[in-house]
């Protein structure tokens, strides 16, 4: 089985080193790997004690980061690495304020290449974030030595690791990981039926991170002067269904203040189209157009802000969940006391059927349905508010999964 997983990376480097000749993201992904050894020459000596997170992309980093920050208090002294494997979690991370001493795409796990990264420092405790399994670098760890974990770990009956060809490298992750941290008693479960005892539950990261939101200041120049004392509803991270719904709630509420805050940059051109008379955010702080404007619509045209516009909304629209991009966030605005709105084509998002469950978000298979019921939700305020309370409630119930994970990490 080791011949054929060399068989399948080497076809894996060689397909991205093709699809990287029509595709920006993988070019990226393929040439930045290229840098991956001189960053960690050039920050780390061979003595140097190394914390090490890894991350598929921005998502898993941030479910990681409230723990790898944890352990930075624990071990002040330790530098750290942040690895990546995808472009959208490099590229968003690299560019931003970050505490890392490193930030880098993971190598391609080639046991020639995962040995020599790990010889440039000394790594004393590694862990990945959700499900990111890479043969090579668990077993080069575990060689050395070095406790291997997995936070938030999500196992799911559709894994390769249920079938009879994935038993092979269940097998690997039992004998290469220290212990696994899972985000539900499914995962759990699921995880024990093929061996992997050392392991518990310890829940979802993510609720630890967004509770922190709440706490700091979350006050943007100029919002509330557009808001002006009228229902919000805020559509984080948007594609065109989100759009659609958007246009759709303007139409039937003239009196409700609109914030769209596209998933890509991009997309602004698009929506300027689509709200003529809207103003960009990087305008608001020229007060002469926001006095003379009864614009009911903000493009928020700024990377880095929404987390903190949610905290303006009375309703949520959240992004990727009406088609297979990936369903973002909700716990964001959730954590606010917002009620959620989005697609009903996510997978793997517990937390989006918790929400649902608790009566603080609801899904929809269709843009149509979703407008409506924001329409009518903005005009019942008893539905609304008890959706409100529900929504906070069900982020603050969850445990610190952080403290459970850090206490465990340091107990091994």
């Amino acid at each position: 089985m080791n011949f054929l997983y060399n068989i399948f990376i080497h076809f894996l480097i060689f397909g991205m080193k093709v699809f990287s000749l029509f595709n920006d993201k993988t070019k990226k992904s393929v040439e930045g790997r290229k840098h991956s050894l001189k960053r960690v020459q050039e920050k780390f000596l061979s003595s140097d004690k190394v914390i090490w997170m890894h991350a598929a992309s921005l998502g898993e980093y941030e479910q990681g980061l409230p723990v790898l920050e944890k352990l930075k208090e624990n071990f002040p002294n330790h530098k750290i690495l942040i690895t990546f494997f995808s472009p959208s979690g490099y590229e968003n991370v690299v560019k931003k304020k970050h505490m890392a001493d490193v930030v880098c795409y993971l190598p391609f796990d080639r046991k020639k290449s995962v040995s020599e990264f790990l010889s440039q420092f000394d790594c004393e405790i590694f862990f990945t974030v959700k499900y990111d399994y890479w043969y090579h670098l668990l077993a080069e760890l575990k060689n050395r030595n070095i406790k291997t974990f997995v936070v938030s770990a999500l196992f799911y009956e559709s894994q390769s690791f249920f079938t009879t060809y994935g038993k092979w490298f269940a097998k690997q992750l039992k004998k290469n990981i220290t212990w696994f941290f899972h985000q539900t008693e499914q995962s759990y479960v699921l995880a024990k039926s093929i061996g992997l005892l050392n392991s518990s539950v310890s829940g979802d990261t993510r609720f630890d991170r967004v509770r922190q939101l709440k706490i700091r200041n979350n006050h943007l120049d100029f919002v509330e002067d557009f808001i002006s004392g009228n229902k919000t509803v805020v559509f984080g991270s948007s594609w065109q269904a989100e759009e659609k719904i958007a246009q759709m709630v303007y139409v039937k509420n003239n009196d409700v203040k609109l914030i769209i805050a596209p998933h890509d940059l991009k997309r602004v051109e698009n929506l300027r189209g689509i709200f003529p008379e809207a103003i960009l955010y990087s305008n608001l702080k020229n007060s002469s157009i926001l006095k003379s404007s009864n614009s009911q619509t903000l493009i928020i045209d700024s990377i880095g802000l929404l987390s903190k516009l949610y905290s303006y909304a009375d309703v949520a629209v959240v992004g990727g969940g009406f088609h297979d991009a990936g369903l973002h966030n909700i716990l964001e605005a959730a954590t606010f006391g917002v009620p959620v709105i989005f697609g009903n084509q996510y997978k793997k998002n517990p937390e989006a059927d918790g929400l649902i469950l608790a009566n603080g978000g609801r899904s929809f298979g269709d843009e149509k349905s979703a407008a409506e019921f924001v329409s009518e939700l903005l005009n019942k305020g008893k539905e609304l508010k008890e959706m409100s309370e529900n929504a906070e409630r069900f982020v603050n119930e969850k445990p610190n999964s952080t403290e459970l994970i850090i206490n465990k990490m340091l107990s091994l």
